[in-house]
């Protein structure tokens, strides 16, 4: 059996645990119509159309019958069917029967069966039940059929399954981690952003605390932007939409944008992507080889649509700010240029204490793909392996005008995110009839689209849930609260502020009239990094007692001193 279960992947063993969720809620709620159960990442679900909801105790029951289920360690097998046959078998399902009408002539019709339940699937299973080592129901939640608002609303139970007990239990470490982590629920207890209601889901109103780290992650980028030789650029909000006609976004990503805004008999559109308006800024003067490579950057605010129900914190938003930028090079210049914005990507994440990365080189497939991807390609690739950087394939995850490089990170308690996306564009320099003079007459330039933090809220999303909200001290919005024992030391803790502040140090005081062992616990539950006590004796000394987050012992020291040992912080970026 264990030999068996490393035949099977995951993604297979938990889809047979959906068909497993299916069984038991067959056998325990019949009247529950099943519809579709696939493997997600981390897990697998199933969408029942059911009058009654799933209660808690409903999901005991459900994962007590999967249980039994495995242990019985039935066969999984299948077998081809007409169309016709499908449809006649699930007749008293119009889910199923949907289904199988829509499946595409040609493509094998299957069914596949564990004991005495039957579903309309197309495979990718384990052998036996027997082989699901560890299995959890996690939670119900409402979705549409088929993601359509406008179609019936279900009931999807979520569960996770794994090879083994010990990989279940770690997976739920993780999670009950990650929600004390949630950057939504630290985003409220250290004030740093909020979304509001009244304006709307999916804006972000940042806090002054989170705009000051906003902006400390904004010059970190800058500084390395300039040093590269990137010129700043600022574009508009709207553009006339015929710029997205050409660009190709209104054929391609129609649905991810924002309606007409109607202005004098002219159509705008909320821009999804700040590329045509650095396409713009390149087509306002000659440009010559000489010029090449020609780099633009922007923190540009772009606005893409996305449904309510897909909306979750900084993470997924509606309006963001990307440290986008745009690079115009000569074929001979891509190579180059490719590299440098990796070796950028290495920086920014370092600094950030992102040290485990992954990269994937996303390919165009199908009509997509054409005579110029393997150029670009092949440049990723020798810019990945100049590097010494592993990387996977994605086949099919490519941009609709260009392979590109996907920058993932995993954070402090393993969860994989997608952060940079670095691309490569023969198609919009064509669309858009983009030229520079070379030695041969008029070429076309080649494009680079970069955006290594991606969306800043995003980053910051991740960011806040990487460190749990302990920020390090570079970065922490408030680096040192000065805390008196008494009324008495106020003008000294004041002093301290001031001089900590001339240094450009972020030091707050506490004046309020609390013990002080209230307030050394109030700004540790506020994560800043250093809480400084000053008293009778501090304040004749000209000293502080400095308490270090996550050090037990605590030290009294000059003021000097300590700005000394800040600074050595924000140089070494700790």
């Amino acid at each position: 059996m264990a030999q068996e279960k490393h035949r099977t992947s995951l993604p297979e063993l938990r889809h047979t645990a959906a068909h497993v969720l299916a069984y038991a809620v067959q056998d325990l709620f019949p009247e529950a119509k099943p519809t579709i159960g696939p493997a997600i990442e981390n897990g697998f679900y199933y969408d029942f159309d059911r009058l009654h909801a799933f209660t808690p105790e409903d999901l005991e029951l459900l994962e007590k019958r999967m249980r039994e289920i495995v242990a019985a360690d039935y066969e999984m097998t299948g077998r081809p069917v007409t169309r016709e046959e499908a449809i006649e078998r699930f007749e008293g399902n119009p889910y199923k029967v949907e289904l199988a009408r829509d499946i595409p002539e040609g493509e094998p019709i299957t069914l596949y069966t564990i004991g005495e339940f039957t579903d309309l699937c197309r495979g990718g299973h384990a052998h036996t039940t027997g082989e699901i080592g560890a299995l959890k129901l996690m939670n119900v939640a409402g979705a549409y059929w088929r993601g359509d608002e406008h179609n019936p609303m279900l009931q999807r139970i979520y569960g996770t399954a794994w090879y083994s007990q010990g990989e279940l239990d770690s997976y739920l470490h993780q999670i009950e981690e990650a929600q004390k982590r949630d950057h939504r629920k630290l985003g409220q207890e250290l004030d740093l952003f909020s979304i509001e209601d009244e304006a709307g889901g999916g804006l972000i109103f940042w806090h002054p605390k989170g705009a000051i780290m906003r902006g400390l992650i904004e010059n970190f980028i800058r500084d390395g932007l300039r040093e590269r030789g990137y010129l700043p650029v600022v574009t508009p909000h709207i553009m006339n939409e015929k710029i997205f006609e050409i660009s190709g976004h209104l054929e391609n990503y129609a649905e991810n944008m924002f309606g007409v805004l109607e202005v004098e008999e002219q159509r705008f559109r909320l821009k999804p992507m700040n590329c045509p308006g650095h396409i713009l800024i390149y087509q306002s003067h000659l440009r010559s080889y000489r010029d090449l490579p020609l780099r633009f950057s922007e923190f540009g605010t772009v606005y893409r649509f996305e449904r309510s129900g897909v909306l979750h914190g900084l993470t997924r938003v509606r309006g963001f700010t990307q440290d986008d930028a745009h690079l115009f090079c000569m074929p001979e210049q891509l190579q180059g240029e490719f590299e440098q914005t990796v070796d950028e990507a290495l920086r920014l994440m370092n600094a950030f204490g992102f040290t485990d990365v992954e990269y994937a080189l996303s390919t165009r497939v199908g009509d997509l793909r054409c005579e110029t991807d393997p150029i670009a390609e092949e440049a990723i690739r020798k810019a990945l392996e100049s590097h010494g950087f592993a990387y996977e394939i994605d086949a099919g995850g490519g941009a609709f005008y260009g392979p590109k490089l996907d920058i993932n990170v995993r954070d402090a308690i393993g969860r994989k995110w997608q952060l940079g996306t670095v691309q490569v564009d023969f198609v919009l320099p064509q669309r858009f009839d983009l030229k520079y003079r070379g030695s041969e007459g008029d070429q076309t330039p080649v494009m680079i689209h970069r955006a290594l933090a991606g969306s800043l809220e995003r980053f910051f999303g991740i960011l806040i849930e990487h460190y749990g909200g302990n920020f390090p001290a570079w970065i922490a919005p408030v680096q040192a609260v000065v805390t008196p024992i008494s009324e008495h030391q106020i003008e000294y803790a004041r002093s301290v502020r001031d001089n900590l502040h001339t240094r450009g140090f972020r030091v707050d005081v506490d004046e309020s009239n609390e013990k002080l062992g209230y307030k050394i616990r109030h700004w540790k539950t506020q994560k800043v990094p250093y809480i400084l006590v000053v008293g009778k004796q501090e304040a004749a000394d000209g000293t502080i007692n400095v308490n270090e987050r996550g050090v037990e012992e605590k030290r009294t020291i000059s003021v000097d001193a300590f700005a000394a040992e800040l600074q050595s912080k924000v140089d070494s970026k700790q």
